[in-house]
């Protein structure tokens, strides 16, 4: 064969689109969950995130990633929970000063890897806001009535600071509290142990950990631990940018 392949077309770039705020609702002290309308956009995978852009009227521009927390669906609305940050620059103007009917600017979704495709079975570990991408498997197999598929441990320091505290626990759900527990709750505080995540490893499923680099080097090493291959633990961690 002659001449030279053609190199593989690119994607098409992810168009920025002006998203409408319709509700922002408080999950703790420091977190909030932001609807938004976004016109013409793509449906998204659960797992995927989103792209937040503020620009003064001076032209400085300003962006963070944050993930998506709702399901996919065929609507033109999603919902980014966003940790408050104090040193942060989108984070403390989305919780300070964002109001319902303000629109900001939006790109996505992005993020094929870290992706449920909601068919196959799948193990969840997060560590405090690391839920939020986990959340919209959950909610996934919820709706799609394949909670069979799914289970999902989150580590959160105290009651106080559980996202999505009317959804969490539940039957495919658990809470493991690091540092004090609600009074009904028996097992005693402290981080994750192999006990609280064999139970919830279902046979054949990628395991996805989302959470700070500490949370996930230690969820990571006990699934290993547990005899989970390598490349069936896909990992996602959140740094301190806000």
């Amino acid at each position: 064969m002659s001449g030279s392949e053609a190199a593989p077309a690119r994607p098409p770039a992810i168009p920025w689109r002006d998203a409408a705020v319709v509700a922002i609702t408080s999950e703790t002290a420091r977190a909030k969950t932001y609807r938004l309308h976004v016109p013409g956009r793509v449906r998204h995978l659960a797992g995927q995130h989103y792209v937040v852009r503020l620009t003064a009227p001076d032209g400085y521009s300003a962006s963070r990633s944050y993930s998506v927390a709702s399901p996919p669906d065929d609507t033109e609305e999603i919902e980014l929970t966003v940790e408050r940050l104090d040193d942060g620059e989108v984070s403390t103007f989305l919780h300070d000063e964002l109001q319902p009917g303000d629109e900001i600017e939006v790109r996505g979704p992005i993020g094929r890897w870290f992706a449920w495709p909601g068919d196959v079975p799948a193990t969840l570990l997060g560590g405090g806001s690391g839920v939020v991408p986990l959340m919209a498997m959950l909610r996934l197999a919820r709706r799609t009535g394949r909670t069979d598929l799914v289970r999902l441990v989150v580590s959160v320091r105290t009651p106080a600071d559980l996202y999505y505290p009317a959804e969490l626990p539940g039957s495919e759900a658990t809470v493991v509290y690091t540092r004090a527990a609600p009074p009904h709750v028996t097992r005693p505080v402290g981080r994750l142990t192999p006990d609280d995540v064999a139970p919830a490893l279902l046979d054949g499923s990628t395991v996805y950990v989302c959470g700070s680099s500490g949370f996930a080097d230690a969820a990571g090493e006990l699934c290993v631990g547990l005899g989970v291959p390598t490349d069936r633990i896909r990992v996602e961690r959140f740094g301190p940018t806000g």
